[in-house]
Formats: structure tokens, C-alpha cells, sequence
């Protein structure tokens, strides 16, 4: 008979601490635990080669530069805001006399604007640029948003054309080269193809009116063509009027849309009703078109933001119900993207749009600052012509607007950065807004320099 086991004997501690496995199995969950814990090296989703560097913004990588500059003679020639003759920021009087109305204003609040704005901004706005007398207001053809100033109006026109016009197979939106280069990226996020068509000249430093013909002419019917409402940026160079019947006439045949994009209205010529004369003209002719107009420089109000979009459609007889329905449609485009627009900007610009007195202060206002950038294109097309530099300089006052393109090779403008502190646009546009009496001819006999030595 087999002997039985005491029962002390059939009992085998597995957490017998001589045992290696034993021993071993606290560390290995402590070991389980810290590698849940340490940060991964793919810890994220968007690692370096899905999200790689962005390249910084030419013109504020500009603007940082020019901060960072101790030089006391150094000249800002690149951001496109006004200033004064003592290189200062300007409020408008204008624009200090309607503060102080709205801050007097015992019913002023900080709520909710609608989803298309502030409507007695909206409204004036779309007079000014489409015309207080237009047919199209008094037929209801014209509905208008109140945006993210003239930024925030290109990319709303942008986002709606990209989900409902209906582009030919090989259609896209046609630029200008050069255009203002944030239309590439607003145009390109919201998928829709972008081509160019010819317009500055680099011979004549003026508009190459042929290769724009040829190009809106061989672009394929139904195409989207931006046009520069006035003060074209970056060159400066705007069609005649001759011209503008012309590219009317051609875009009519081939059945093109366009897109006005109006940020200087009365900061070009002075004359609002002068700058606004192209939108106009194309609404007369029978157009459906679409316009991105800002208030950012005709009111000083840069940080503001205030801008309007407006659709205007052709004449016809479901003219109002068609705006209806494209109303209602941008109206949810815009609530996704920004709910409601902001209200002090459109405050300030309604005031003084809807005031017949206050009005007349804007365009007083309008004309100091158009007429002081005239006159420094006056002095320094005068002080390069003085000494003697080579080349013609009639391009400096042949343009108009807050930019001119003065054609200075990329070299030349870094040449001007190093050695006389001079900060301007790698592709040789310069803000006027940026010279004054103090520096215009220290700008002049710097240019002189850098133009002889290329010789």
C-alpha cells in the first residue's frame, strides 16, 4: 500500500521566491506598465512627412525682419497699409468721429450680428461698389454677406463656386501673373484649379494687354477669370477703360464668369465712383458675377475685418429668385465657417456709408491719402530721372494705387536689404505708403546704387 504524502508536501508555492519565474513576473508587469506609460517616438498621427514644415510667410517674415533692423534710416517698403508722412500708422478723423459716436451710443451691445452681418452695412456697402442707382439693386439681383474683410469675402466666393458653378472638364480659375499670392492658396484649399493668364509686361512695366486677350481668349468657355476691380497688387497697372469694354466684350463670347476682387475702391484714384467704374460697367453689360470687397484700406481698418460679398445675377425674370436661393445657400457656407461675422468694423464703416456728412469726410478723408501716394510717386520717379539712373522710370507714375512694381531684380532688392536696410518684396514690388518726404530720396540714390552696379 503506498505510503500517503503529508499534506504539507502537495503544496508548491508558485511565488516561491527562489524560484526564477517567480522573480521574474512583478518585473515583467512593472517593465508592461512603463512602456505604456513613456511617450512613444509615434506617438502622433501626424508625423513629418504627412505634416511637414510650412515655409514662412514671405511678407511677414519681411515685416519681422524689418523689426528686428536697429538701423535708424531703414525703410519699410513691404506690408500694404498706409502711413503717414512721419511713417505712421493713420487713423481716419472719420473713422475717430464715428468711435466716439458708437461709444456714446446707450444701446450698443456686444451680441450676435446674423449670419450675414450687420444689414445696414451690407446694404450701403453694395451701393458703393455696385452703384446706388444700379438696376440690379432696384430688381433685387444683389445679395450681399458681410466677411472676414476682403480675405475672408474671396474665400466665401471661393467655397461657393467650388460646390456649385459647374467648371468645363478643363476649365479652372484664371490669375493674373502676378496676382496677390494669397488668391493661390484660398482658390487651391477648396480644390478648385488654378491657371494664369499674361498681364505685367516686364519690358514696358505696364499692362501686356495682348497675352491677357489671348489667354481669356483660349481659355476654355465658362472659365473663372479674377480680375483686380482697381489699384491692380501687386504691380499697380490697370486697364483702361477702352480696355475694360474690350475684355467685356471677349468674356461675353466665351461666356466667362467673373470674379471682381475690389480692395482699394477710392484709395486708388481718390474717386470711389471712378474705382468702382470696371464692376459697374461688366453689371451694365448683363453679367452674373461675383465681387470681394474690403474696407481694410479705404477705412484704416485693417484689424477689423470688415469686408462684403456680393452675387450679382443677370437680368431676367427669376433674377429674385435666383438670388434667393444663392442667398440662402451662402448663408449655410458661412455659418460653418464663421457663424456670425464681427461687428465693429461693419459699425464703423455703416455710420459713415449711411451719413451723408460723415461721407463727405471718407472721401476727404480718401483723398488725403490717395493724393499723398500720387505725390511720392511724383518725387521719386523726379529724384531717379535727376540722377540719371538707367532705365525709364514713367512706370512709377504710370501706376496707380498703394504698390508699384519698379522692376528691380530679386538680387537688386536683397542688395537693397543688406547694404541700405531697404525691406521690399523679393519681386521688386514696394508699398508707396512706405516713402515719404523724410526717405524718398535716400530710397532714390539707393535704388541709383544697386542699378549701376548691375550695369
Amino acid at each position: 500500500m503506498p505510503q500517503s504524502t503529508p499534506p504539507s508536501s502537495k503544496k508548491t508555492s508558485n511565488l516561491d521566491s527562489s524560484s526564477p519565474s517567480a522573480s521574474s513576473a512583478p518585473q515583467e508587469r512593472l517593465a508592461n506598465i512603463s512602456a505604456h506609460m513613456a511617450p512613444s517616438s509615434n506617438s502622433t498621427a501626424f508625423p513629418e512627412d504627412v505634416v511637414p514644415q510650412a515655409a514662412e510667410d514671405p511678407l511677414f517674415g519681411l515685416m519681422a525682419a524689418y523689426r528686428k533692423d536697429t538701423f535708424d534710416k531703414k525703410v519699410d517698403l513691404g506690408i500694404g497699409a498706409y502711413r503717414d508722412d512721419n511713417a505712421k500708422p493713420w487713423v481716419l478723423p472719420v473713422v475717430k468721429q464715428a468711435d466716439e459716436i458708437l461709444r456714446k451710443d446707450p444701446n450698443l451691445n456686444h451680441e450676435y450680428l446674423p449670419i450675414a452681418g450687420l444689414a445696414e452695412f451690407t446694404s450701403a456697402a453694395a451701393k458703393l461698389i455696385v452703384g446706388p442707382d444700379s438696376p440690379a439693386i432696384a430688381e433685387k439681383r444683389v445679395t450681399s454677406l458681410q466677411t472676414i474683410s476682403g480675405t475672408g469675402a474671396v474665400h466665401l466666393g471661393a467655397l461657393f463656386l467650388s460646390k456649385f458653378y459647374q467648371l468645363p472638364s478643363s476649365g479652372a480659375v484664371y490669375f493674373s501673373a502676378p496676382t496677390w499670392a494669397n488668391h493661390n492658396q484660398i482658390f487651391s484649399n477648396v480644390n478648385l484649379p488654378i491657371k494664369t493668364y499674361p498681364y505685367f509686361s516686364a519690358s514696358t512695366k505696364g499692362l501686356d494687354f495682348a497675352g491677357m486677350k489671348d489667354a481669356l481668349h483660349a481659355a476654355p468657355d465658362r472659365s473663372i477669370i479674377l480680375l483686380h476691380a482697381c489699384a491692380h497688387n501687386p504691380t499697380g497697372v490697370d486697364p483702361t477703360r477702352d480696355q475694360w469694354r474690350e475684355l467685356a466684350e471677349l468674356m461675353r463670347a466665351k461666356n466667362h464668369f467673373p470674379f471682381f476682387d475690389c480692395a482699394y475702391q477710392g484709395f486708388a484714384s481718390g474717386s470711389l465712383s471712378n474705382d468702382a467704374w470696371p464692376v459697374q460697367y461688366f453689371i451694365s453689360q448683363g453679367f452674373e458675377l461675383c465681387i470681394a470687397q474690403s474696407f481694410a484700406k479705404n477705412f484704416g481698418l485693417y484689424g477689423e475685418r470688415a469686408g462684403c460679398f456680393h452675387f450679382v445675377t443677370s437680368p431676367s425674370p427669376s433674377a429674385s429668385a435666383t438670388v434667393t436661393r444663392l442667398a440662402s445657400q451662402l448663408a449655410i457656407l458661412q455659418r460653418s465657417e464663421i457663424s456670425n461675422p464681427p461687428a465693429y468694423g461693419a459699425r464703423i464703416a455703416s455710420l459713415v456709408l449711411n451719413d451723408p456728412d460723415l461721407f463727405a469726410e471718407w472721401e476727404a478723408n480718401l483723398r488725403t491719402m490717395s493724393g499723398r501716394i500720387i505725390d511720392m510717386r511724383t518725387a521719386l520717379r523726379a529724384k531717379l530721372e535727376q540722377l540719371g539712373t538707367p532705365g525709364t522710370w514713367n512706370h512709377v507714375t504710370d501706376q496707380i494705387g498703394m504698390f508699384s512694381f519698379t522692376g528691380l531684380s530679386e538680387k537688386q532688392v536683397l542688395q537693397l536689404r543688406s547694404d541700405a536696410h531697404v525691406y521690399m518684396t523679393k519681386n521688386g514690388r514696394i508699398s508707396m505708403a512706405g516713402l515719404n518726404t523724410k526717405n524718398v530720396d535716400y530710397f532714390a540714390e539707393a535704388v541709383d546704387k544697386v542699378v549701376r552696379e548691375a550695369q
